[in-house]
Formats: structure tokens, C-alpha cells, sequence
């Protein structure tokens, strides 16, 4: 089973029928085998664009109260890497929910980023290794 780690973009795109990216997202989140991994930033993030925007974001919530998308990152344990990671690409800049979507593939080295966020072709896990990404062509 392909792990992956969910970034916001995909979410406001799945949810979004007017984003470019709508038909790709929604190809490839139904293509996963559940659970998806995520952090509550980049969730907050989703949710706040979406909200924003006048959607509803409640279909989100309910991706993690069925356990489709699980939450397993804790920054309380991860603060200090995630802190280190931001101020290593504070010229991209990196923002938080990126550092945490970057420590969790530190984590998770056999997962996937899914993303529409070209700055994860920048970003490396520890250090020096490429992030495996599910990115549009």
C-alpha cells in the first residue's frame, strides 16, 4: 500500500470545481487506498482557502472523522526540526505547513507528497534527498 502525505492544494482543488486542477486532484485522490497522512496545518490551511472563498469546508472535516485522512503528525515532538527546516529555506520561503509536510516525509520515507506546490521540487528531506512527489505533469 503507497503511503501518502497530503498537502492542502490537492484538497481545494478536489473540493473546487473551478480550480485549474479540479479533474487531476479528483483522478487522483480516488485512486489512493485510504488512510492519507496529513497535518493539521496544511488541513487549516485547505480550510481556511476554501472557507474563504465561500465553500463549505465540513467535507474535509468529515475525510478525517472517517479516518480517510489521518493526522499522526504531533509538532509538540517535531517543533524543533520543523523550526531548523524553515529557517534552512527561509529564502523560498518555506511556511509552516510546508515544513511540517516535509518533516512528516522525513518520517515517512516510503511516502509520497501528494501537492500542487512546485517549492517541494526545492525542498529536500534530510538534508539532501529528493521528496518523492505526486505532482502534475
Amino acid at each position: 500500500m503507497e503511503r501518502v502525505i497530503l498537502d492542502a492544494g490537492p484538497l481545494v482543488a478536489y473540493f473546487s470545481e473551478n480550480e485549474s486542477r479540479h479533474e487531476w486532484c479528483v483522478r487522483r485522490f480516488d485512486s489512493f487506498q485510504p488512510p492519507l497522512i496529513s497535518c493539521e496545518a496544511a488541513l487549516a490551511e485547505a480550510i481556511y482557502l476554501i472557507t474563504s472563498r465561500g465553500g463549505d469546508a465540513g467535507p474535509i472535516l468529515d475525510l478525517v472523522r472517517d479516518d480517510i485522512i489521518q493526522v499522526p503528525f504531533q509538532l509538540a515532538r517535531e517543533a524543533e526540526a520543523v523550526a531548523l527546516l524553515m529557517k534552512r529555506y527561509a529564502g523560498v520561503p518555506m511556511d509552516f505547513a510546508d515544513a511540517c509536510l516535509v518533516r512528516m516525509s522525513e518520517e515517512h520515507d516510503q511516502a509520497r507528497v501528494f501537492t500542487l506546490d512546485a517549492d517541494f521540487k526545492i525542498y529536500r528531506r534530510h538534508g539532501r534527498h529528493v521528496i518523492p512527489l505526486i505532482f502534475p505533469d
